[in-house]
């Protein structure tokens, strides 16, 4: 019987030792949750910085549109588009963006001499329907009104779902996107894509945030990263 009783304590404390082998918490991963269009278009661009800086950490990305659980999932840290209020997670504000038209160079030697921002209706526009119905979530309609001091019609359009597929459809000359500025800085920057109208400032008042659970907050893989993002996010900005 003790022989029988030892043999169960090594083999429990064998199954402990591979679960904590399969924890994330004790292995140097670090788990990131980001929509697919903001890992695509800002952070991939960007990762060998990640792994010149932190070449110690292995990061593996968990890319979706919807918010998931941080315990549920064994999510270190994420960046979310919205408000800056999430239930049960900390948050801290990465940064603003501006909203703008954009288009490709080809559709842009186009547009005639004296191109107004109502004259964008006679294009096919472009909508990121990425968070539609958020209220805050800014519109081809807002930005008109912003822009014009007027409603304007803006049936004649493609919809997209995906921030990063709006901005590859105005690249291809499909037509006018509405961009994000930190989706689109790198494409602009590049020439692949022309902003339009740059006197018109439009600032919608939801931002990216840097959210992860309290318990975590002390994490020195998660502070690694976010260390990381916020000098490169200032980078960004100063380049731009």
């Amino acid at each position: 019987m003790g022989a029988l009783a030892d043999i169960r304590m090594g083999l429990d404390k064998l199954s402990l030792g591979l679960e904590k082998l399969r924890s994330p918490e004790n292995k140097n991963i670090l788990t990131v949750t980001v929509s697919p269009a903001f890992a695509a278009t800002w952070l991939l661009p960007r990762f060998e910085s990640f792994q010149a800086r932190c070449p110690d950490i292995d990061l593996r990305l968990d890319t979706n549109l919807k918010p998931i659980d941080f315990t549920l999932h064994h999510v270190d840290i994420g960046v979310r588009y919205g408000s800056g209020r999430w239930p049960e997670l900390e948050s801290e504000k990465l940064m603003d963006e501006e909203v703008y038209p954009v288009c490709s160079p080809g559709l842009f030697s186009r547009l005639p001499p004296q191109f107004e921002p109502k004259d964008v209706t006679d294009f096919t526009l472009i909508h990121d329907l990425s968070m539609d119905g958020h209220i805050e979530f800014p519109t081809w309609e807002r930005w008109l009104l912003k822009a014009c001091g007027t409603k304007h019609d803006t049936s004649r359009n493609i919809t997209i779902n995906n921030s990063a597929a709006v901005l590859q459809a105005a690249a291809n000359g499909r037509g006018i996107a509405l961009a994000r500025s930190v989706m689109a800085q790198d494409d602009v920057k590049s020439g692949r894509l022309i902003r339009l109208f740059p006197e018109i400032s439009f600032k919608p008042k939801l931002g990216y945030y840097i959210v992860y659970k309290k318990e975590n907050m002390k994490s020195e893989k998660l502070n690694a990263f976010k260390e990381w993002i916020i000098n490169e996010t200032e980078c960004a900005s100063s380049e731009f």
